[in-house]
């Protein structure tokens, strides 16, 4: 059944039901409006102009196919979310469908719908995520959505901020920096940025920020800045320790199998190649390499050697066979701290 207002509907009965016939049929005339309702033209302008004024978006044209029509935000009622409920929702859905940002894919492109259906200011942040390449998956700790929208907003908007991160038990350190992007690599969310503080680029784990506070100065990103690109760069260079391992596979199948953060792969030969990076950690770094399905061999550092020799005595311990073998393979981590 159609609705149609009686004669004794209060203005705001009919200002509800204006919103209705708005939202049903988009387009919609004023002089059709005004039949639905049961009232003159002009009263069901002011009808309208009773919806503007407690701040529904509702869009006029003029012309002979022009009409009413309520504007972004307000199609589907429940869809009143604020950003960070958005962009946690956003989030959830990358942390379990990592097709979501492909807007040719069903989660992608339902995905899609609920963004195009919120209103600007909840959805930019939420969006701007979407387009994250989220790659691979983990047992990461997913960051807070408001911590997340802030500094995706920051991105956007090339704003200077001042954050509180976490360092464990040393405590949460304060620095000022320039945020160049929010990544999603292998799970975990990153904040890439120049670090004001230590006058050097950094990348920071989202989950560990503790507090944002925007400052007043601005900044312009490298030009050419290709985000991924450069974390998986930066967490592979610029620690302690050298490594080098030569690999009996050619190149393309190295790069296939290691992910960029764990070095540079350099042909040797058509079938070996060298495995150039630097880690802090040889424990972590050695499990790493435990991806490999082909023979390889550890020249440095000695304390990678330490840590292969140690991981193989305990899985062939675990195993019950020979201590001295240290072939073994173990499952893939994830890198822990990188600041």
């Amino acid at each position: 059944m159609k609705p149609r207002a009686t004669d004794d509907s209060s203005p705001t009965a009919r200002a509800l039901l204006t919103l209705e016939l708005l939202q049903n049929t988009p387009g919609i005339t004023a002089a059709r409006l005004a039949d639905r309702l049961g009232v003159s033209e002009r009263a069901a302008r002011r009808y309208v102009g009773i919806l503007r004024e407690a701040g529904i978006p509702v869009e006029s044209t003029r012309g002979p196919y022009g009409g009413y029509r309520v504007g972004r935000g307000l199609r589907l009622p429940p869809l009143m979310f604020t950003a960070t409920e958005a962009l946690g929702l956003v989030m959830a859905v990358l942390d379990g469908h990592h097709d979501a940002a492909d807007p040719a894919g069903p989660v992608g492109g339902a995905l899609g719908k609920l963004l195009r259906a919120l209103p600007e200011p909840v959805a930019a942040p939420a969006e701007a995520v979407r387009r994250v390449r989220a790659r691979g998956a983990s047992g990461a700790t997913s960051p807070a959505p408001g911590t997340t929208a802030a500094l995706v907003r920051a991105c956007a908007d090339r704003g200077r901020l001042r954050l509180g991160y976490r360092l464990g038990a040393r405590g949460v350190r304060v620095m000022e920096v320039d945020p160049w992007a929010v990544v999603v690599h292998h799970g975990r969310w990153y904040l890439l940025c120049w670090s004001h503080t230590r006058g050097a680029r950094r990348v920071l784990r989202v989950d560990r920020v503790a507090s944002v506070t925007a400052l007043p100065e601005t900044f312009e990103p490298p030009a050419g800045l290709d985000p991924l690109a450069t974390l998986e760069e930066h967490l592979s260079e610029g620690w302690t320790y050298e490594v080098e391992v030569v690999v009996e596979a050619p190149v393309e199948q190295v790069a296939r199998i290691l992910p960029r953060s764990l070095g540079r792969p350099e042909p040797l030969g058509p079938d070996t190649t060298r495995l150039l990076a630097t880690t802090d950690e040889p424990d972590w770094y050695v499990r790493q390499l435990t991806a490999l399905d082909v023979p390889f061999r550890i020249v440095g550092p000695r304390e990678l050697r330490d840590a292969a020799r140690d991981l193989g005595r305990r899985l062939a311990a675990a195993g019950g066979g020979d201590a001295g073998r240290d072939d073994e393979r173990a499952s893939v981590d994830t890198p822990e701290t990188f600041d």
